[in-house]
């Protein structure tokens, strides 16, 4: 079951909080103090605090427009698309709107959280144990959104008083806090509320290892992803690494094996797994593999509103049969734009680390076909006869039907997937096409029994514990100088998982650093962390702009090379988001934008 439904209080909440500036200088249409007066007022008025996560501007939507462009993934296709927001495409401004909606709705989650804890004590008839709990959420959640602001904006106003605490909407400028700073706040706010003894949180076996909501493995794991960020802060500003870099990838660590040893986490058995299980609205079913997630449900057209698209922008290439009622089931993989694709370096990851059970569930090397748009789909055209032997071995076949079979030549009555390609003709490395479409989260796997256009109930993975083994083996190589026993062995779970050895010749600390940062490439791809992994090891802009001269230098192996080459081709300015002009215009204490902004 799905935590995140939007109740009447969430939508009270969106309305209350909407203003021309994203500080919340505006006056309240409504006041919390005629809210807050049991606990399943306070409860439902946590979920809005957490609906920040879903909303479409967040991972709901657009954050992949600013998230998703990195150098293993473009935005592509065969009518040379070019997203009119984000930064995805090159082409950002400061009064980009994903950029603006993604710092408004990062304030919002903020002041709901301040709304809500300068509330939760008046409330009666609540347990103290519960009261903690909701207290350590709402902190944790709102110092999330602090990370994010952070991560994109560098220096930014610090508000830990909600707008309405004062009851007034005059002085409320806010001068931009140095970083330093905002992470101080960060990471004392979430090691307070998930401390074992004092914090608040539950542990993820409290809540059932359902991962919508926030445990104490998610706040070790984030804190570990938070420590890791700020230990590489200094490259985006062409510093020299400050004194204290060792002790915060000392403390990356820490966190990372609290959660490896107090969590009680596994791996799924298959990588793919995990996926699945998010698709298809169940939770961990083989392993407690899943920390935290961004649920959605719904698809936009009941009651329950909290739908997401999930496998709709970010998915596998799919055409729309939602329009037609007889169209059902393996019939109707569900529609996807398929904005996101992998570049060839992702490929050759794969190739090179003879990694195919990662390779063949990420980048799907099949494509949907359909003969008539009244039947849907009908088969899988692959490339080629590995390829369809590999996907038929491991997720077996798909019974497709044709709806009424006299209407169509009995030839085309086939009960399984097919594949095309010309003995003899196979394709080698030096020719395959290797930009494929993002295949990690598949529509077919939803519940629904007919699939919206756009919107889905697929959830996001915003920490798995594959994830926290990576970061781990991360630290502990760059505390120690050398890779660890503990190092080498968290990268060792995670290879098995799918079957690779160790890599050879790993026992210096730039042999094993390549080796970690291969593997999140392969084991975290279209998940929102590459971006943010590129800026914190100082390879960011270096690294997009080696893959604008791939592009257009393989059309073989690039489709889209020559259209998405100036998309990699960013300043140095890309490092940070520009801070939206509509905040500029209305905050006076905020008089420049970043950098080349």
């Amino acid at each position: 079951m799905k935590m995140i439904k939007y109740t009447f209080l969430s939508l009270i909440a969106a309305s209350v909080m909407s203003s021309c500036n994203f500080l919340e200088k505006e006056p309240y249409k409504i006041t919390p103090e005629n809210y807050f007066t049991n606990e399943t007022e306070a409860s439902n008025f946590l979920t809005g605090v957490y609906a920040t996560i879903g909303q479409s501007t967040f991972y709901g939507g657009d954050y992949y427009l600013l998230a998703a462009g990195d150098d293993l993934s473009c935005y592509a296709g065969s009518t040379g698309r070019i997203a009119t927001s984000g930064i995805i495409c090159n082409n950002a401004t400061s009064s980009d709107p994903a950029t603006t909606g993604l710092w408004f709705t990062l304030y919002n989650g903020i002041e709901r959280a301040n709304m809500f804890l300068e509330k939760i004590d008046a409330v009666p008839d609540i347990s103290e144990d519960k009261r903690a709990q909701f207290k350590a959420e709402a902190r944790f959640l709102r110092a999330f959104y602090y990370f994010n602001l952070v991560q994109n904006w560098g220096d930014v106003p610090l508000k830990t008083e909600s707008t309405y605490s004062s009851q007034s909407v005059n002085n409320k400028d806010i001068a931009r806090t140095p970083k330093d700073e905002v992470y101080d706040f960060i990471v004392k706010e979430m090691e307070e509320v998930s401390d074992s003894e004092t914090g608040g949180l539950l542990s993820a076996a409290e809540l059932s290892y359902l991962p919508g909501r926030v445990s104490k493995s998610a706040a070790w794991g984030i804190l570990a992803r938070v420590y890791l960020f700020w230990a590489g802060e200094h490259y985006r500003d062409n510093l020299p690494a400050p004194s204290n870099v060792n002790e915060l990838f000392e403390r990356a660590s820490f966190f990372g094996q609290k959660v490896r040893n107090e969590g009680g986490h596994g791996l799924a058995d298959n990588y793919w797994q995990v996926f699945i299980d998010m698709c298809s609205d169940k939770y961990n079913t083989t392993a407690k593999e899943s920390i935290w997630e961004a649920e959605f449900a719904g698809d936009g057209t009941g009651d329950v509103r909290a739908e997401g698209r999930t496998g709709n922008t970010i998915g596998l290439l799919c055409g729309d049969f939602s329009s037609k009622t007889n169209v059902v089931g393996k019939n109707d993989p569900g529609y996807s734009y398929g904005f996101i694709w992998a570049t060839p370096k992702l490929y050759k990851l794969y190739y090179e680390n003879g990694d195919e059970e990662r390779f063949y569930w990420n980048l799907a090397p099949f494509s949907y076909r359909s003969f008539d748009n009244n039947v849907g789909i009908v088969s899988r055209l692959f490339t080629n006869q590995k390829d369809y032997n590999y996907v038929m071995n491991t997720y077996g076949k798909v019974s497709y039907s044709y709806g009424t079979a006299e209407k169509y030549d009995s030839k085309l009555e086939q009960e399984c997937d097919v594949y095309r390609y010309e003995i003899g003709k196979e394709q080698t490395l030096d020719v395959t096409r290797m930009d494929l479409c993002c295949g990690k989260y598949r529509r077919e796997y939803e519940t629904a029994s007919k699939k919206n256009k756009n919107n889905t109930a697929i959830n996001f993975p915003i920490l798995r514990y594959s994830d926290v083994l990576l970061m781990i083996a991360e630290a502990e190589n760059e505390y120690n100088g050398a890779p660890t026993d503990l190092a080498k062995e968290c990268l060792k779970e995670v290879r098995n998982r799918v079957g690779l050895s160790m890599p050879a010749d790993i026992d210096s600390q730039e042999k094993f650093r390549e080796a970690v940062r291969n593997e999140r490439a392969m084991e975290l791809c279209f998940e929102y962390t590459r971006r943010y992994d590129l800026i914190r090891w100082g390879e960011y802009i270096d690294a997009m702009n080696e893959m604008s001269r791939v592009a257009l230098e393989n059309d073989k192996q690039w489709s889209w090379g020559k259209q998405t080459s100036p998309f990699f081709s960013i300043p140095s300015s890309y490092n940070y988001l520009p801070i939206p002009d509509s905040e500029i215009s209305v905050n006076k204490l905020i008089t420049e934008n970043n950098p080349g902004w």
